[in-house]
């Protein structure tokens, strides 16, 4: 078991895979680097290889996936997750890792956000979706993670080994910020100074298409791990939809006893039952939900306890 494990997803990365594999050896010479290959059609892997690093392939694309091997085939008492394009300062590293090894931690946010990221990212529509994405969690989820897209992070064992990796694309930063929050993990903030990518290398996130899917995947978890409160804001707009058209309707009743829109009180009513309907999905859904919640506290203290039994055979 690795005491410090860096974790560093590529594709492409020939340019600055060497700098950042340095880097990091240089500040954290205790850690085991392993850099994972996402069919690179660069000198990526050599590259790394030469380096030092230990190197390892995903095939699917997608760094969701890259993730899910990762966490997958490596035991660390601590991960620390840096993208392979030195947009990440590697000084910051060992802050990060305190906080997991001594500070109970278990997800240690590199916040781009609070310091130079709008400055130095070139791409005003990434500083938006950030500024958006970052608004729509904490406002949902009710908490204050300063910076939900970084894809500088710090894990503990626990986190890693009872976290369901389902997204397959850059959305899983989302995804691991609010499995975070739903499951009432200890979560750090620390601001690291985010540099631009240097000239010549080309980031792989597409403004538009990743920001949907992102987006998208905020509203999936929000119904999984908030049902009530989802499908209860549903039971509500139907609610206040069906209102809307039945008080005419009511209104001309009263005044001539008759019924003139027959078509649109029969809509109403069935609005309504859309609307009961989606009250009691909520609650059921609710109920499910508490008993995962209750079964996933089994399972962290499972790998807490695996932990311990792996730390102590490493030490005979």
């Amino acid at each position: 078991m690795d005491k410090v494990a860096v974790l560093i997803p590529c594709y492409n990365e020939e340019q600055t895979i060497e700098k950042v594999i340095r880097d990091f050896r240089n500040v954290l010479p205790e850690a085991v680097i392993y850099v994972y290959d996402n069919n690179s059609k660069d000198r990526t892997a050599e590259i790394a290889q030469a380096a030092g690093a230990v190197v390892r392939h995903e095939y699917q694309q997608g760094k969701g996936n890259v993730l899910r091997r990762m966490f997958g085939e490596i035991d660390a008492q601590c991960y620390l997750i840096v993208d392979g394009d030195d947009t990440y300062p590697a000084e910051n590293a060992p802050e990060m890792v305190d906080r997991v090894l001594n500070h109970n931690a278990d997800m240690v946010v590199g916040d781009r956000l609070s310091s130079t990221y709008f400055e130095e990212n070139k791409r005003p529509f990434h500083n938006f979706g950030n500024t958006i994405v970052r608004a729509s969690i904490n406002l949902l989820f009710k908490n204050n993670i300063k910076d939900i897209m970084t894809g500088y992070r710090a894990f503990s064992y626990r986190y890693v080994k009872t976290f369901p990796v389902l997204s397959k694309g850059f959305e899983i930063e989302t995804e691991m910020s609010i499995h975070a929050i739903d499951k009432n993990l200890q979560v750090e903030n620390v601001i690291i100074q985010y540099r631009d990518r240097p000239e010549g290398s080309e980031s792989k996130l597409n403004t538009y298409s990743d920001g949907m899917k992102v987006l998208g995947t905020i509203r999936r978890l929000f119904g999984n791990y908030r049902p009530m409160s989802f499908y209860g804001a549903i039971c509500a707009f139907l609610i206040l939809l069906a209102v809307v058209f039945f008080v005419p309707i009511m209104i001309d009743y009263a005044k001539t006893g008759l019924v003139d829109r027959f078509p649109t009180l029969i809509v109403c009513g069935f609005v309504v039952l859309a609307a009961i309907v989606s009250f009691f999905a909520g609650m059921i859904l609710q109920s499910i939900y508490q008993n995962t919640r209750r079964q996933f506290e089994m399972d962290l203290y499972k790998a807490m306890r695996q932990e311990r039994e792996m730390l102590s055979q490493s030490e005979k």
